[in-house]
């Protein structure tokens, strides 16, 4: 008989201020218990006082619940600092135009800490503390050209904060969505690197990403994303309610309606047991 302790988990809600439909989506998961971790846009269309004390109130009667910031540097987001660039008809470049910048080397470090150090601000402002941890909407984190300006602006407004790395434990291990997943472990392995020399801590693993356009099972995926995740392993998800500000804005819509749909069942709790972990 295995009476080892559960494994306990951070499940991360990401992209709080998005819309309405997402916030009110977290809101309710994490008032039942079901997501840990939720990351903030301050750049988003859907922030303010009210949202920000809504999620409070909903994080206040949870035992174990991080909130963090969404760093955002891609369309279809404006930065912060006016004189941020390159951009895109004043946005932010695409997640692809911006990937290939950062591997050509092509984004300037001192600008891209700037707007970090900026939405930190916003963030302290908003919540009148820093962030628990602090990730990035469409991992830009973990892109060259970013991830030292990052791991500085971290480290220099928010230093008791943990930073999310998106590398599996065993990349080797069979889960779905293998392409991305390949692609966040290759780009990973060096923002671990540069976290630990540092001093910044991290998630030890990384579960969550699958082709969205699919539609898959969340369930299944769920299960996969659970299977030998070590104790402190975080898994991303994106739960929310369809409207009119989330179809305008990202192509993830439907899909936050089923994840949304599972962790609010009872499928959920019941494969927490089964793979022996815990959120709180």
């Amino acid at each position: 008989m295995n009476d080892a302790a559960p494994r306990r988990i951070w499940l991360c809600a990401d992209d709080y201020g998005l819309a309405d439909g997402v916030n009110r989506a977290i809101r309710d998961l994490i008032s039942r218990g079901r997501l840990n971790a939720t990351s903030v846009m301050v750049v988003g269309p859907a922030i303010g006082r009210a949202e920000v004390a809504a999620l409070q109130d909903a994080a206040a009667n949870s035992p174990r619940c991080a909130i963090g910031l969404h760093a955002t540097l891609t369309a279809p987001f404006r930065p912060l600092t006016m004189y941020f660039r390159p951009l895109d008809g004043g946005l932010f470049l695409p997640f692809p135009t911006m990937l290939r910048s950062g591997l050509l080397r092509r984004l300037d470090p001192g600008m891209i800490e700037d707007e970090l150090l900026a939405q930190l601000a916003a963030f302290k402002e908003l919540f009148g503390r820093a962030p628990d941890f602090v990730d990035g909407h469409q991992h830009a984190q973990l892109f060259p050209g970013v991830r030292d300006a990052f791991l500085r602006a971290v480290k220099d407004a928010a230093p008791g904060a943990w930073v999310r790395q998106g590398g599996r434990l065993k990349p080797v291990a069979k889960l779905l969505g293998a392409p991305k997943a390949l692609v966040l472990d290759v780009l990973s392995a060096q923002f671990r690197k540069r976290a630990a020399i540092a001093e910044i801590p991290f998630n030890p693993a990384f579960a969550g990403a699958y082709d969205f356009s699919q539609q898959p099972d969340f369930g299944v995926l769920m299960r996969h994303f659970l299977d030998g995740l070590p104790e402190g392993g975080l898994v991303m998800c994106h739960p929310g309610f369809v409207d009119e500000t989330l179809e305008s804005l990202d192509p993830l819509t439907t899909q936050r309606e089923a994840e949304h749909a599972f962790l609010a069942s009872d499928r959920f709790p019941t494969l927490l047991a089964a793979n022996k972990v815990t959120l709180s």
